[in-house]
């Protein structure tokens, strides 16, 4: 009967044993075969064992529930003993051995050393029996399974005995003493900025505006720059602005500025003049670029001009709309630009002393031009170019109040080069030759060699040079005479001090030779001033000038000589 209890309790768990480790993968025959050898040898151990134990079973006895619980003793208790001594020994040999006392919990770090010891006797294990199997191939189906329960027995004490981590652990590893530090996210390796008291802006839309006002007194010896002038201590208001899109492929900007200047005391001077300006390029298809430009402007008619009325309060205010329309493209290293052009001019009536006004409409006219440029790309930075201008000049009143027919026919030639070597030298200039002839043949045609120039140059960072050059065909009403013509020319530095103190300077140099008769006037003009800025929005300007006109004309020589000094604001 026990035999069939111990070889039933054998068998029962087979098939639970089968599923657990057989179905995990892949079936094979010699793991069929193992696991058959396997379980006839358990089954022979089995029996082995269960018939020794049935041979080697003791009598049962009674035995105590605790060690203390031993027949009684009449005779007298020793009185060195203790109530927590292990009982003593009996001589009686038909009674068991009494169960001996638990053993003490062994410490912490002997349990540690014990656990790594019987882990460095499971690793050996593993590897004699590993070394066994690759030396003798037969013996390694019948020992597979003995080796899966010591792996899996192994397995478990490894999994008992390995402590869980801390949720912490990781935060309080120690710190790598070679690592670099990470940089703050804005640290002191910040990069400064190119101009620091630059103008912020203000965005309005899609576009930045950067507005600036000027305030401030000038002391001139020559209120209005004429041969009759004196000295005047005048106020001066200027306004400018500069507007630029931040589109993602077009672009448009829009400049403008306004001065205001009233006597304080001295000569009387009470003038106003102002610009505005609009420029739009437009990327178009198959390498074409559209640019268009409007612009206004007020002006009062200067006192040195050719054109200037004597004995008046007010001269005439001179008002101009000018726009054009251009279209640029390329064909490999050749550039073509057509750019039609229109400007008109208008002029109010100039306000005698006496009280009555002269008017000036004889002198309103209407410009149009047509300039084809064809350029070729020598290398990114050189472009070599020429330039054919043809154009009519109509006056609003066909024949003028002293019986001249004015309009005309323009015709002019030019070339030159454009240089791109980016920061270091941009611009071009040109030179060529210009004829506008008048309709009426007892006038002669104004013509003349034209220079044009803008071109600057930054020979070192902060500081930047610039060279303007410009050719006017100026227009008049005089009796006789058909105008003139008119060759600016500018020289300017600006130089970067201090982040916070700008200096600039500038040398300027005209000449008109008039047509029809002797006479030519020749300008000479310089400036130098500075700019303190106190914070990026406000600062302190001044500037001197002197200019001085000589001419060969009676009547028109002058120097004027001024010191301005005021405060900006910018925004």
């Amino acid at each position: 009967m026990l035999l069939a209890t111990s070889v039933l309790a054998l068998l029962r768990p087979a098939p639970l044993l089968a599923q657990e480790t057989e179905l995990r993968g892949e079936v094979s025959e010699s793991a069929i075969l193992s696991d058959q050898q396997r379980k006839a040898r358990n089954l022979v151990l089995a029996q082995q064992a269960a018939a020794a134990a049935q041979d080697n079973a003791p009598a049962r006895t009674y035995l105590p529930a605790s060690a203390g619980a031993v027949p009684d003793d009449t005779g007298a208790a020793d009185p060195t003993t203790s109530v927590f001594d292990p009982p003593q020994a009996s001589d009686d040999t038909s009674a068991d051995t009494p169960t001996p006392p638990k053993p003490r919990r062994t410490s912490t770090a002997r349990q540690s050393a014990a656990d790594k010891a019987k882990d460095k006797a499971a690793d050996k294990s593993k590897k004699k029996k590993s070394k066994t199997a690759a030396t003798d191939p037969t013996t390694t189906a019948t020992t597979t399974a003995t080796t899966d329960d010591t792996d899996d027995t192994v397995a478990d004490q490894e999994a008992a005995n390995r402590r869980a981590l801390t949720v912490d652990s990781v935060d309080k590893q120690k710190l790598d003493p070679g690592a670099e530090r990470t940089a703050a996210i804005e640290g002191q390796n910040k990069k400064p900025e190119d101009d620091p008291f630059a103008a912020t802006g203000v965005k309005w839309g899609s576009f930045v505006i950067r507005p600036t006002i000027e305030q401030g007194l000038t002391a001139t010896t020559n209120g209005d720059s004429s041969s009759a002038g004196t000295s005047a201590l005048l106020s001066e208001t200027a306004l400018r602005f500069t507007a630029a899109s931040d589109w993602r492929e077009n672009s448009a900007t829009i400049d403008g500025y306004g001065t205001f200047r009233e006597s304080v005391s001295g000569y009387p001077v009470h003038d106003a003049q102002g610009r505005i300006e609009g420029q739009l390029n437009v990327d178009l298809d198959n390498e074409l670029r559209a640019i268009a430009k409007l612009g206004y402007e007020a002006v009062p008619e200067s006192a040195s001009s050719p054109d200037a009325i004597a004995g008046v309060d007010k001269q005439p205010l001179r008002q101009t709309i000018d726009g054009s329309l251009g279209v640029e493209k390329a064909v490999g290293k050749m550039q073509y630009t057509l750019t039609g052009a229109v400007s008109h001019d208008f002029y109010g009536d100039a306000e005698l002393s006496d009280g009555t006004s002269l008017s000036q409409k004889d002198q309103d006219n209407t410009l149009y031009t047509t300039t084809l440029r064809t350029g070729y790309e020598i290398s990114p930075a050189l472009t070599p170019f020429t330039e054919i201008e043809v154009g009519r000049r109509v006056y609003d009143q066909r024949i003028d109040n002293e019986g001249f027919e004015r309009s005309s026919t323009r015709l002019g030639a030019r070339a030159g080069l454009q240089l791109d070597m980016g920061e270091k030298l941009s611009g071009e200039f040109s030179a060529g030759w210009l004829r506008e002839a008048v309709d009426d043949k007892s006038l002669e045609a104004i013509s003349g060699a034209t220079v044009n120039a803008d071109l600057k140059w930054s020979p070192e960072r902060g500081t930047t040079i610039g060279l303007t050059g410009k050719t006017t065909v100026e227009t008049t009403t005089t009796a006789g005479e058909s105008g003139d013509i008119l060759y600016s020319g500018r020289l300017t530095g600006e130089r970067l001090i201090r982040a916070n103190l700008t200096a600039n300077a500038a040398l300027g140099l005209d000449w008109r030779d008039y047509v029809g008769i002797d006479g030519h006037d020749r300008i000479l003009s310089a400036e130098a001033g500075l700019t303190w800025w106190l914070n990026r929005y406000a600062g302190l300007t001044s500037r001197v000038r002197t200019e001085k006109l000589t001419s060969n004309l009676p009547g028109r020589d002058y120097t004027a000589n001024s010191i301005y000094l005021g405060v900006k604001v910018q925004r």
